[in-house]
């Protein structure tokens, strides 16, 4: 079963964490985990400057390091980097002291382009896989974030077009809506993110990072 709006239970269990955000007006907060890789990531990036949008990258920490020149691109852009872990580690296969250092190593490589100048520091998990320990101790550095729009760009076996229409039939002021700049994601994504930029510009909608 596929929740492409998240489950209301799950703000009221974990309030602290960030599933969308307070506005007063028509805007939108889009993510993208897992880049940056030369593939995807500066088509993303081209569409979002067609469109004077802002949107924040959830980043492993290898790809930080592999490809440092397109996440310095994103920052000179006006976009925001965030801690996706080193190497994309799902919390649940991992023991606590192991996976801290993933967030560490993250962060490290994060400072190394110039992302930890200022701001909050902000951690999504990969997965979602996240529990009340590692939310405890993570929160005393970080700011955790999910969302509340989920396009599925990652699932083959949903069409761009249905990814298209489930998207624009969850995403709201205030949303936090993900997306992954991935070589998994990349056939839905090229589909959907012109197309989501536009009908929400259309509407009169912004794009901000969180």
């Amino acid at each position: 079963m596929r929740f492409h709006k998240t489950p209301p239970v799950l703000p009221w269990l974990f309030p602290k964490v960030w599933w969308r955000r307070p506005v007063k007006d028509k805007t939108i907060f889009l993510t993208f985990d897992d880049g940056p890789i030369p593939e995807v990531t500066p088509f993303v990036l081209e569409q979002l400057a067609r469109y004077n949008a802002k949107a924040t990258f959830f980043c492993v920490g290898e790809n930080l390091e592999r490809y440092p020149e397109i996440a310095k691109q994103a920052l000179a852009e006006g976009h925001k980097l965030a801690n996706h872990t080193h190497q994309h580690v799902k919390a649940y296969q991992l023991p606590t002291q192991t996976y801290l250092m993933q967030v560490e190593q993250c962060q490290s490589a994060l400072r190394q382009v110039g992302a930890e100048t200022h701001g909050t520091k902000l951690f999504r998990p990969p997965h979602g896989q996240l529990n009340w320990s590692y939310l405890r101790t993570l929160s005393a550095e970080y700011q955790v974030v999910m969302w509340s729009s989920l396009t599925y760009d990652f699932d083959a076996t949903l069409s761009p077009e249905k990814c298209l229409a489930k998207a624009i039939q969850v995403t709201k002021p205030g949303s936090v809506v993900v997306m992954h700049d991935s070589l998994k994601a990349e056939r839905n994504l090229r589909f959907l993110l012109p197309r989501l930029l536009q009908h929400f510009s259309t509407l009169g909608y912004s794009f901000k990072t969180l």
